[in-house]
């Protein structure tokens, strides 16, 4: 009898320590899981923790890697972020996103032709990638948030140095923050590679319009207003050009023209930094 109830409670014991460890790992899981939410320091001790359990799946390492290389990166240590991204890759080689963030830690140590190797691989696995940052860019740039819309484009033109589309979004987000020169030079590649785009022509004028290049603005405008007569920003960019220009009549024409097409272009306008 003796023996009997010593073995239940050794069971019990067993048990109860097996339920504690489970109860102590869930933080850990959760904190690897949730790493972007958690804040890096955390996330890397939970990742770690997951990490050298033996008990988790190679897709769950896998992740468990990349999340831990993200907080490491977070934290400015790139070389060991590019260690664990290598483990998350190894164990799930055709993770896209991956090469992205191992790119972008080593873009970050200087070494760009590595970076561009692990951004043609994304590419190549995904190619929707660079699209999908330029879709946020753009979403970005409605709300005003330049700054973050110009991160997105960037990380497009890393995957794909030849994306008109994110080339002409990085043109109009610095022409709104006054980064004039940066913003021409943006719009001329994205030109090369879509030449005679109205939208593209009409940014570029903007640019011209706002560094005081007023004869440079106008040529501009009149070539996208060929293209599409009721382009309002152009309508009401070369108005004010032809003002400043002192064609006050002529400008009043275009602005109104603009009005009549677009009744806040004025409000728009006043955003951009020109009144």
């Amino acid at each position: 009898m003796m023996r009997t109830t010593v073995l239940v409670l050794a069971l019990l014991a067993a048990g109860a320590s097996g339920e504690a460890v489970a109860q102590s790992y869930e933080p850990h899981q959760h904190w690897c899981e949730f790493a972007a939410l958690v804040g890096p320091d955390l996330a890397i001790k939970g990742c770690t923790a997951v990490i050298e359990s033996g008990r988790e799946t190679a897709a769950k390492l896998a992740t468990a890697y990349f999340n831990r290389g993200y907080s490491y990166a977070a934290k400015g240590e790139h070389d060991r972020a590019i260690e664990d991204y290598d483990q998350s890759l190894h164990l799930n080689p055709t993770y896209a996103y991956g090469y992205i963030a191992r790119g972008n830690a080593y873009h970050a140590k200087g070494q760009h032709d590595r970076a561009r190797q692990d951004y043609g691989q994304a590419r190549r696995l995904n190619a929707s990638y660079p699209d999908s940052y330029v879709t946020r860019g753009n979403a970005y740039q409605v709300r005003g948030l330049h700054d973050q819309a110009i991160q997105d484009y960037d990380q497009a033109i890393r995957l794909d140095p030849s994306h008109a589309l994110a080339l002409h979004g990085r043109c109009r987000s610095n022409a709104m923050l006054g980064r004039l020169d940066e913003a021409l030079s943006d719009c001329e590649r994205s030109l090369r590679l879509r030449p005679g785009d109205p939208n593209t022509l009409g940014t570029r004028g903007l640019a011209h319009l706002k560094a005081g290049r007023l004869d440079e603005a106008i040529a501009d405008y009149d070539t996208a207003l060929r293209v599409d007569a009721r382009l309002a920003t152009s309508l009401y960019g070369r108005g004010i050009a032809r003002q400043r220009k002192g064609d006050v009549a002529g400008g009043a024409a275009d602005i109104a023209a603009a009005g009549a097409i677009k009744a806040d272009i004025t409000e728009e306008f006043a955003r951009y930094g020109v009144r």
